[in-house]
């Protein structure tokens, strides 16, 4: 019986079906389902491809016992998973799919703002338990409110479109983003994240998780805010210092957050943050819409497909290993 000779692509857990045909198109596909290293490696020994979710994460270790391996995958944008440096030593493409949940980001980092602003949650517990009270309300409106973006990358700009059609008025602060560019993406720019922090009464992040941003928002840069601003992350949660957030929101030096990433993930049920009742909370779940999901499996599979064939992916995060694709 002949085998077949199309490359091995290994999905480290399942992706959108459509994704999975696109694939098998090309490629033979075989889904793991353990989600240790060790059980990824033992699967992917012979692959060409491997594409990644949430675990295990891309090591150099798992990278250098997958001898054929020629292309990883990242199902998603963030990187922070990735051993970059190691794949490109080891031959090994990195690619992935930006922009694939900008829209479904933007959409449930304003949804966790109006659920902020207007204590929708306490609200809705109060009914159910009390019954009819228009006193309670208390709520405000985010009209005419400052909106601090961080990052003003494919998330931060929508948010700064949804949040400029409400009528805040918006700020931007991102270092690698010319001034023009970011009025263009519809906010004003700040030179520095200490200029703008005292200016918002909701700050908002979009950043990727680096030595430089990991816990950027900590005791100092909240001592910055209004004790009557809102915190949003739906970015990474190591961006967040979450020993000072949960101070800073039980001795009323922030007023609320919504959070949909955590420092440690999956994030305790002990996690005290969890208690508090101006906290709106979310299990890292912002970029999971059945639309985002399809785009990152269909982009991502699309660019490992042309890796596999020998053409050159639209967006290869390690450009220096194309010369050398698969030598060790």
């Amino acid at each position: 019986m002949a085998t077949d000779p199309r490359p091995l692509i290994v999905l480290a857990g399942p992706i959108h079906p459509d994704g999975k045909a696109l694939l098998e198109k090309e490629a033979r596909v075989v889904v793991c389902e353990d989600e240790t290293e060790a059980g990824l490696v033992t699967t992917a020994a012979e692959a060409q491809g491997i594409l990644f979710r949430v675990r295990p994460r891309c090591t150099e270790s798992l990278m250098g016992a997958c001898q054929k391996l020629k292309v990883v995958g990242r199902h998603g944008v963030g990187l922070d998973t990735v051993d970059i440096p190691a794949a490109t030593r080891l031959g090994v493409a990195v690619v992935h799919a930006p922009g694939s949940n900008s829209q479904a980001v933007a959409e449930h980092a304003l949804m966790l703002m109006l659920v902020s602003v207007k204590r929708t949650l306490a609200i809705d517990k109060a009914m159910r338990s009390d019954g009819w009270n228009t006193s309670r309300a208390g709520n405000t409106e985010l009209a005419g409110k400052t909106l601090g973006v961080v990052g003003v990358g494919n998330v931060g700009r929508r948010v700064a479109k949804f949040a400029g059609a409400i009528g805040m008025r918006v700020l931007g602060y991102d270092k690698y983003v010319p001034d023009d560019e970011v009025r263009r993406r519809g906010a004003e720019p700040v030179k520095s994240l200490e200029a703008l922090l005292p200016q918002v009464d909701v700050l908002t992040c979009h950043t990727p998780l680096t030595p430089e941003t990991k816990h950027m928002i900590n005791e100092k840069a909240i001592g910055l805010m209004k004790p009557s601003a809102i915190f949003i992350n739906t970015s990474r949660g190591p961006v967040q210092d979450e020993r000072a957030l949960f101070e800073a929101l039980t001795r009323g030096k922030l007023a609320a957050a919504g959070l949909d990433v955590w420092e440690d993930e999956p994030t305790s049920r002990d996690n005290p943050i969890l208690n508090l009742e101006n906290v709106v909370c979310s299990s890292h779940m912002a970029g999971v819409t059945r639309e985002a999901t399809r785009q990152a499996a269909m982009q991502v599979s699309g660019e490992m497909l042309r890796v596999l064939r020998g053409e050159r992916p639209e967006v290869l995060v390690n450009p220096d290993v194309w010369p050398r694709l698969g030598q060790r």
